[in-house]
């Protein structure tokens, strides 16, 4: 016998096996569906836990009720919108097809037939379930549509409010995309089942079709065709929010040639589809081919080639000109976007000529320079603050204020939290009780003063020790159960009566710290954690996490929780998907309590006229690149908004969401989505409001924006001669950006210093500087916060930029004299801080502490041991900011403005000291300078070190006249 392709068909050799194979098969299958079927019923499940934990079930419920909505809708949609065209096809065939044996189509028809119906039931459902999945992606873009917000402002060329571009749109594109594809698939289904059952045939001259099966293509195409000119329609505005040319938006030749043009493609694409409704009334294809030759034509010549030909011959001869309102409008835009529209730019003449006494005394008064660098600082927080190997804090510590003492004027802190390190545990205490049962948390945090070193380098601390001590006051609950560190997830909770296992306050030191005389225990008795004591539960965390244990350990009793999804940012991203949060989550001792402070974004990409930027590119600096910071996506947006502050308790998890920019509508929708998810501005304690700042990534964002965009005119932007860039961080290994820094500055026309983020700018094909740019970072000057400031120097000023002045440092005799020794030592290594840039007395002061770190020794780490700074061309050096602003004026410590101690060059003219006594000189310098370093005084240290660089100099000189 053979099969229906003519293949001869052979017994099977073993019918046992063939029995198996037979069996086998459809049981690994089933298996398959089933274990599909569980992964993703307990995904959902333990979701819902999860949110429930939270207080956030109106979350879960309306994404969920969304998804299923969307998927039911728009899946069942298509799914019976195909199944009932297949149907019309398979009935309207013609009864009597007479087909040779060799036809493709006949061989198709014999294999389809007995299995028909189950093969479009499989393929309907199939696509239903595809179609469906694609709509429920598409919950946000539904949520946005059906709850918008008007955004008060219309656009400039449609009259349109801006709600159109950013909620409207994204949803009609969604709509006409999904019916385009309904009908191309349903089309191809529709010829398909006409090619198998005789209804279309292809011999001689062509295809030939049925009248049944004319009239059923006809219509298909023509709604098709109907939903080309929706498209078209829908053209117009995507013209304001595309890019790719020279701005984004709406330029010259859209506005005359491609939305003229788009019109007249409605109009054919409507007289086409119209034509192709035309043939259920006459025969023969030709008016539908007539009328989908003219929409082709008219697309070439219209759409493509007019365009063209008007940017050619009419556009780029005038280009400045003619595209000069549209740049105005693009630049409008995009600052208002990125809301940069009222930052204030200000001509700074950076001048470098201070005299001693005004250097000195500005710089005392007017800066509150941070010399902790919380790039290198981590490693002595860790050695003299760790207690125990299993606690660590991050690479990268956070920059806080905090009033101290009886100080009014908040100080700069860095702080970081004492977290739980599995890692830190030795070998032999790895297993999954120690790992998830026992060590559960860590606890408290570290703080020191950001601006101040101990005698021997050392952080001086103002928050330390377990249980926690010092001036920041953490009263109410100091363990840390949620944090970027915590494990993957813990088991907590005892049953009445037992005693605690977890490990809390470490003491002693010679057992382990799991044993009764050495360490206190702790049960976690927070609100937060999802209960796992019923076995159904147990059976859901044992299958998500893939731990058996779970189950069958004891230590999972009836007052069990399980706490997972710890870190600060995915507690937030999970319970405001909608939001983009920012990469530097940080802590905070609020009102006595930890708490983690996240920032979240509101942002869309469909602003009209506004420039796009990738947010992992704009974002991307030497901090991102070592993992310091996260990385955002990689969204291209055009709007970005501050939008919301978000608190999570570092000991129950509990997620507060504030609202911060009262006026964003696409905050305002969300609201509307979620209500009660988002507290009032208002309800945002005192307590909380003086530790919220600045958002690094919205500032980098901005900064980004700025860097061309500083420039209102439309010719000068034209020009594109002032674009700046963001240098490259001196102190990073690779060609990665500086990061913007938090200080405490006093800005131009301010009083007092201020709570800041701050950056600079090169000019866009040179290394001397260009700009400083700082946002006011202080939450609690209502007034004054989020206040953009751009000094902007003049274009004939030659101050260097970081890079340049980290060469300076490098080459100045007196640093470079100074750290010799330790650069000669082979226990020891010098490594450099952050160079910091602060405007100072109408100039640019800039200021790098140097660290000193002893390789050879266990557990070293850096200490803070000298302060560079610079202010024009001088440079100074010592071990504060006073001392190395007194050397870089060769002030003498403690005689400010006391010239009398300022080395003396050699004279010149008849006067002149011999090459023998300059020599004398200098011999005798580099022996004061010696005394001087012995006595730790690096001011006398770097002035008689130059007063031997000059000697030295100065006999060579007297030796070539010789």
């Amino acid at each position: 016998m053979s099969d229906i392709f003519g293949t001869p068909r052979q017994r099977p050799q073993n019918p046992r096996a063939e029995h198996r194979r037979k069996v086998l098969v459809p049981t690994l299958v089933t298996l398959a569906v089933l274990l599909l079927l569980g992964s993703v019923f307990t995904g959902i499940w333990t979701d819902r836990l999860w949110y429930k934990s939270v207080r956030y079930g109106d979350v879960f419920g309306t994404i969920i009720a969304t998804r299923i909505l969307l998927f039911l809708v728009f899946g069942l949609i298509f799914g019976a919108v195909v199944f009932a065209n297949l149907v019309i096809a398979f009935r309207l065939r013609p009864d009597n097809v007479s087909m040779r044996r060799d036809d493709p189509a006949y061989r198709y028809r014999e294999a389809l037939t007995p299995i028909l119906r189950p093969v479009v039931i499989v393929f309907s459902l199939l696509l239903t379930a595809i179609a469906g999945s694609v709509a429920a992606g598409q919950w946000e873009t539904f949520q946005m549509w059906r709850n918008k917000t008007s955004f008060g402002t219309k656009d400039p060329h449609f009259g349109k409010d801006i709600s159109f571009f950013v909620f409207d749109y994204p949803w009609l594109r969604f709509l006409t995309s999904y019916g385009f594809t309904l009908i191309v698939i349903t089309t191809l289904a529709v010829i398909f089942v006409n090619y198998v059952y005789g209804g279309l045939r292809i011999a001689g001259r062509g295809p030939k079709f049925t009248r049944a099966a004319q009239v059923h293509l006809s219509v298909l195409v023509g709604i098709g065709v109907l939903l080309r000119a929706v498209s078209y329609w829908l053209d117009r505005f995507g013209l304001a929010i595309g890019g790719g040319g020279l701005f984004d938006g709406i330029g010259y030749t859209d506005a005359n040639a491609r939305i003229p043009s788009k019109n007249i493609l409605i109009a054919v694409a409507i007289v086409c589809a119209l034509l192709f409704f035309s043939s259920v009334f006459l025969k023969g294809w030709m008016l539908p081919g007539i009328g989908l030759g003219l929409l082709a034509l008219t697309s070439i010549l219209i759409g493509g080639i007019w365009p063209a030909v008007m940017q050619s011959f009419q556009v780029k001869p005038s280009e400045p000109d003619k595209e000069a309102p549209y740049i105005a409008r693009n630049i409008k835009a995009t600052r208002g976007a990125f809301d940069v529209s009222r930052v204030e730019v200000q001509n700074y003449t950076a001048k470098t000529a201070l005299t001693p006494e005004e250097l000195t005394q500005t710089a005392e008064s007017r800066v509150s320079s941070r010399l902790l660098d919380p790039t290198l600082i981590a490693p002595a927080f860790e050695q003299l603050q760790q207690v125990r190997g299993y606690y660590s804090v991050p690479e990268t510590l956070d920059v806080d204020r905090y009033k101290i003492g009886k100080i009014k004027q908040p100080q700069d802190i860095i702080i970081a939290a004492r977290e739980l390190n599995l890692n830190g545990l030795q070998a032999s205490q790895r297993n999954w009780a120690n790992d998830h049962t026992i060590y559960t948390h860590g606890y408290g945090v570290v703080a020191a003063r950001g601006n101040e070193r101990g005698a021997q380098g050392q952080p001086v601390w103002v928050e330390k020790d377990i249980p926690p001590t010092g001036e920041l006051k953490t009263k109410t609950e100091p363990r840390i159960y949620f944090g970027e560190q915590s494990p993957s997830y813990s088991i907590v909770g005892r049953p009445s009566g037992a005693a605690p296992i977890e490990v809390d306050i470490p003491r002693g030191g010679g057992a382990a710290d799991t044993d009764k005389p050495n360490a206190t225990q702790n049960t976690y008795d927070g609100k937060g954690g999802v209960p796992v004591g019923n076995l159904f539960n147990k059976a859901l965390y044992a299958f998500k996490f893939g731990e058996p244990n779970i189950v069958l350990s004891s230590r999972v009793n009836s007052n069990s929780k399980i706490l997972y999804d710890r870190e600060p940012r995915d507690r937030v991203n999970k319970v405001a998907p909608w939001l983009t949060v920012d990469g530097d989550p940080y802590p905070a001792v609020v009102n006595g309590k930890v708490v983690w402070i996240v920032d979240g974004f509101t942002t869309s990409n469909t602003y009209p006229y506004s420039e796009r930027r990738s947010l992992e590119e704009s974002t991307s600096d030497s901090l991102t690149g070592n993992g310091a910071q996260a990385v955002l996506p990689r969204d291209q947006v055009n709007y970005m908004r501050n939008s919301v502050k978000a608190v999570v308790d570092a000991y129950d998890g509990s997620v507060d969401l504030y609202q911060w920019d009262t006026k964003d509508p696409v905050l305002k929708t969300w609201m509307k989505v979620f209500p009660g998810v988002v507290k009032e501005k208002s309800e945002i304690s005192e307590g909380l409001r003086e530790h919220l700042r600045y958002p690094v990534d919205m500032f980098k964002v901005q900064r980004d924006v700025l860097s061309r965009y500083h420039v209102t005119d439309a010719q000068t932007f034209y020009e594109d001669g002032e674009r700046w860039k963001v240098p490259e961080d001196p102190a990073a290994t690779g060609s990665k950006l500086q990061p913007p820094y938090y200080l405490s500055i006093t800005q131009p026309g301010q009083e007092s210093p201020s709570f800041a983020l701050t950056s600079v700018y090169l000019p866009n094909s040179r290394q001397n500087l260009a700009a400083f740019v700082s946002v006011n970072s202080e939450a609690s000057d209502k007034k004054n916060y989020g206040k953009f400031q751009i000094l902007q120097l003049p274009s004939d000023t030659q101050i260097p930029g970081p890079n340049q002045m980290s060469n300076q440092f490098d080459s100045d005799k007196g640093v470079s004299q100074a750290l010799l020794q330790y650069q000669q030592s082979k226990s020891t290594t010098i490594q450099y801080g952050n160079l910091l840039t602060l405007p100072v007395g109408d100039g640019l002061l800039y200021v790098q502490p140097v660290y000193i770190k002893r390789s050879a020794e266990q557990g070293a780490y850096p200490v803070l041991q000298f302060v560079i700074a610079s202010f024009g061309d001088d440079v100074g050096f010592g071990q504060s900011l006073d001392e190395a602003l007194r050397s870089a004026r060769g002030l003498a410590p403690g005689s400010v403005g006391d010239d009398s101690s300022t080395p003396t060059p050699p004279a010149s003219g008849g006067g002149a000291k011999t090459t023998a006594e300059l020599l004398a000189q200098a011999a005798d310098s580099y022996n004061k300078a010696q005394d001087a370093l012995k006595k730790g005084d690096l001011a006398a240290y770097q002035k008689e070190i130059k007063a031997m660089g000059d000697a030295i100099d100065a006999a060579q000189e007297s030796l070539k006249s010789n």
